[in-house]
């Protein structure tokens, strides 16, 4: 057999016992911030929930930061794994433009777990710093890809530099620049389109536009059409 094509070998009885330990405390946090909030994750409740120590949690999770970035990461995962689905999944109608079904996805989502979305996005938890560059970030930028994708989609990176938005300072078009970044106008575009549909969700999650009813849904399409139309009106044709 050749190598690339060997079984990789079973975890050993250690490996799958510590994965579904690991796994159970997972759950049982998210359940803790799903019936109690973010702000009330309490290792010494996680671990009650589970009859076992403080001591022995921490064999798995060895401080609060570190059980707190795998919630995180998992959240943001769980919703750019909605994002990606609400895009990717075949529909009888004329579909919208791409961008909007990932909105729509993303909306879902959040009023569809209120806690979690509030973990990721609410005040933030207090003592608590996420590493650099660590899990949480990439969770991130899997998500901010596919609206990106979305947003730009047929673009070349010639118009997407030529995108018509306001002057940018010499310092936010240096922070925008980064290596591997999209030209310094559609980075500028991205994070107010983002905004734009952050806010949004935001705002209906929280109640403050509970006035709106069943029309919520609708508002929003219409919001998101509007804002991806204005977008691709300031890129360029072309030449």
């Amino acid at each position: 057999m050749p190598a690339d094509e060997r079984i990789p070998a079973r975890p050993s009885l250690r490996e799958r016992r510590r994965a579904t330990a690991t796994r159970e405390i997972v759950e049982a946090a998210e359940r803790q911030i799903t019936e109690h909030g973010p702000a009330a994750l309490s290792l010494r409740a996680v671990a009650r929930e589970l009859d076992m120590t403080v001591q022995a949690l921490y064999h798995y999770f060895p401080s609060r930061d570190a059980l707190v970035t795998e919630l995180i990461t998992r959240a943001y995962d769980d919703l750019a794994d909605a994002v990606r689905t609400a895009v990717e999944t075949p529909s009888d109608e004329e579909p919208p433009p791409g961008v909007v079904l990932a909105a729509e996805g993303y909306r879902r989502w959040a009023i569809d777990h209120p806690e979690r979305f509030q973990l990721i996005y609410g005040t933030p938890l207090r003592h608590y710093e996420a590493p650099v560059d660590g899990p949480t970030t990439r969770a991130v930028q899997r998500m901010a890809a596919i609206f990106e994708r979305e947003l730009f989609a047929g673009c070349t990176a010639e118009q997407l530099a030529r995108a018509d938005v306001p002057p940018l300072s010499p310092a936010f078009r240096a922070y925008l620049e980064a290596p591997g970044a999209l030209p310094a106008p559609a980075g500028a575009l991205f994070l107010n389109a983002w905004g734009h549909l952050h806010g949004l969700v935001v705002l209906e999650v929280f109640g403050h536009t509970d006035f709106l009813g069943d029309h919520q849904a609708e508002i929003f399409r219409l919001s998101i059409h509007t804002l991806y139309q204005d977008l691709r009106r300031r890129i360029p044709a072309e030449e």
